[in-house]
């Protein structure tokens, strides 16, 4: 197994979950990705370098607290990047 960053996983899941509800924003790759990214930087990330590592994070995704954060982080996001997009139009 090699060094993987579990957040990284949820954030794009919601990402891909919560732009469902904004129809008026772009959903391009590049603001995906963009969208993705400041999400990611305003989380915790969650390395795991083994299969128990990983286990331990997927039980941790189950966290009420821990969805809210990714929900507010990735919302902020949207709000930011859909201000301020950086694909061409």
């Amino acid at each position: 197994m090699e060094l993987h960053n579990c957040m990284e996983d949820a954030v794009k899941k919601n990402v891909e979950r919560i732009l469902k509800g904004y129809n008026s924003v772009c959903n391009c790759p590049k603001c995906k990705l963009d969208i993705t990214a400041v999400a990611l930087n305003n989380l915790p990330p969650q390395y795991t370098v083994t299969d128990k590592g990983k286990l331990f994070t997927k039980v941790k995704e189950m966290d009420a607290q821990y969805k809210v954060d990714i929900y507010r982080e990735v919302t902020k996001a949207i709000e930011l990047v859909s201000r301020h997009p950086h694909h061409e139009i």
